[in-house]
Order: structure tokens, then C-alpha cells, then sequence
């Protein structure tokens, strides 16, 4: 039995859910696609800002362009307050629990956003009681709280 099912999420359109209890550390998922150099990913229109983008960096040389159907775990969503971690090795990604799930529980991982002059073109809507109200990395979230003084 998979660890997960796809169901429509209260954060963004479709997220992923616990199948189960799922214990911390346990590899939920791999997050699948096509390896590609980062000079692609740069140049390529396919990554601009203005559209959904599934783009993992691996290291300096290579991108994972996970923007495809058969890549299951592009569902899950960013959460301010998450349950789970990615992790490289080698040329793949692999999600993690990074502490106890429940069962019916969605999925989520922080997407690691710069904080950068158009992080208001990204909201989020996770719902967290520590959410940023934007998508913006943890180690980046205490400039825009600063902000909003």
C-alpha cells in the first residue's frame, strides 16, 4: 500500500495525504523527472516566474525539471509549518518524514523560496498559525515579519 493518496487539498488545488501513520524518517516518495543542466533551466521560458514551476536544483551542474504527470509527488505543498523534508542523493530527490504524520494528515515541505523584491507574487495559504503569508524559506521568513511591523 502506497504511503499516500492524491486528494483535493484546502492549501492549493490537489495536495498529497497519509495513507497511514507515517513514522519521522520514514522515505515517503521519490520526487521523479528530468535531469537537466542549470544553463537549461536558466535560459528555458518553461521556468519563468509567471507559471507553476517544479524545478529542484541538485547541485551546481544539474536541475531535476519535475514538471510531469507521472511525478506524483510535484502535489504536495508548501507549508510554512511542514511535515516532511527533501533530500538529495546522487541525481535523485527523495521526500522524508520529518516528524510523526497521521493518517489523513496532507503532505508538505518548504519550498525553500528566496526572499527576493517579487516574493508578494507568492502567497501561501497553508494555514499554519507560524505562516509568513508568503511562500519565502524559514531562514528568510523573519524579513518579511519585520515588514509587516
Amino acid at each position: 500500500m502506497k504511503l499516500y493518496k492524491i486528494k483535493k487539498s484546502k492549501i492549493d488545488n490537489n495536495g498529497l495525504y497519509a495513507n497511514q501513520n507515517i513514522k519521522k524518517g520514514t522515505k515517503i516518495i521519490e520526487y521523479k523527472g528530468k535531469i537537466i543542466s542549470v544553463k537549461q533551466s536558466e535560459v528555458s521560458s518553461k521556468f519563468d516566474n509567471g507559471k507553476a514551476i517544479y524545478l529542484f536544483n541538485i547541485n551546481k551542474k544539474y536541475d531535476l525539471d519535475g514538471d510531469f504527470k507521472f511525478n506524483t509527488a510535484r502535489l504536495i505543498n508548501h507549508s510554512c509549518d511542514p511535515n516532511c523534508e527533501v533530500f538529495g542523493s546522487g541525481l535523485k530527490i527523495w521526500v522524508y518524514a520529518m516528524k510523526n504524520i497521521k493518517k489523513g494528515e496532507e503532505l508538505s515541505y518548504d519550498y525553500g523560496f528566496s526572499y527576493d523584491d517579487d516574493y508578494k507574487d507568492y502567497p501561501c495559504r497553508c494555514g499554519a498559525k507560524s505562516c509568513a503569508g508568503y511562500i519565502v524559506r524559514q531562514g528568510s521568513r523573519w524579513r518579511i515579519k519585520k515588514k509587516r511591523k
